[in-house]
């Protein structure tokens, strides 16, 4: 912890808390640290337990993702208020672990649009992974539904979800790409150059065409 604090850097802090995560640590620097630490999973616990944010980064690095039980996954999320913490124990822990479908399935359902973002960014994995068993049809169906009107972090979920649908599934993808022209979610978002939109349409058609 003290090792942290020393690496709080108050311009870093600044950049982060415009993205809602409270720290100033480098995240170059944090990583340098759990690549000397390796694997520590007794370590990870009690740094996660802290409750603050770097260390509960630098706990992400460090655990074993697989030693954690379903309930203590579904209690770090519900914990994991940061935006960087909630997207690095989904993609780096939850991800890993054997209770992934489990937590997605429940989480996908969860009145709180944090938790439900969640199961969102699961469900998208499946889509580009292991699609089979989910019903395509009706994800589009609820983001037509539901999409413009979700809060931001749901919103970004299920607008991921969608062009993931239409870029992985050709028989999907007019439909896809229809729903998000007419939400029009996210199409004025800046967008730095080089850099592809997140408006879905857009973000298919480019990811196809690279293709």
């Amino acid at each position: 912890m003290a090792e942290l604090a020393a690496l709080e850097d108050p311009k870093a802090r600044v950049i982060n808390e415009k993205h809602g995560d409270d720290h100033g640590v480098n995240l170059g620097k944090l990583r340098a640290i759990a690549k000397r630490l390796r694997t520590q999973q007794d370590l990870a616990v009690e740094l996660w337990a802290t409750g603050d944010t770097a260390a509960r980064l630098l706990a992400l690095l460090i655990c074993r993702p697989k030693a954690f039980t379903r309930d203590e996954l579904d209690r770090m999320l519900r914990e994991a208020h940061r935006p960087k913490v909630h997207d690095w124990l989904v993609n780096y822990v939850v991800k890993k672990s054997p209770h992934t479908e489990d937590l997605r399935t429940t989480w996908f359902a969860d009145p709180d649009p944090v938790v439900a973002s969640a199961g969102w960014a699961l469900t998208t994995e499946r889509v580009a992974k292991k699609p089979d068993g989910l019903d395509l049809d009706g994800l589009l169906d609820t983001i037509e539904a539901e999409l413009k009107g979700a809060p931001e972090r749901l919103q970004w979920a299920m607008n991921h979800c969608l062009a993931q649908i239409g870029i992985e599934h050709p028989s999907l993808r007019a439909r896809a790409i229809e729903i998000g022209e007419r939400l029009e979610v996210l199409k004025d978002y800046p967008t730095p150059p080089g850099c592809t939109s997140p408006f879905a349409p857009v973000w298919i058609n480019e990811v196809v065409r690279r293709r």
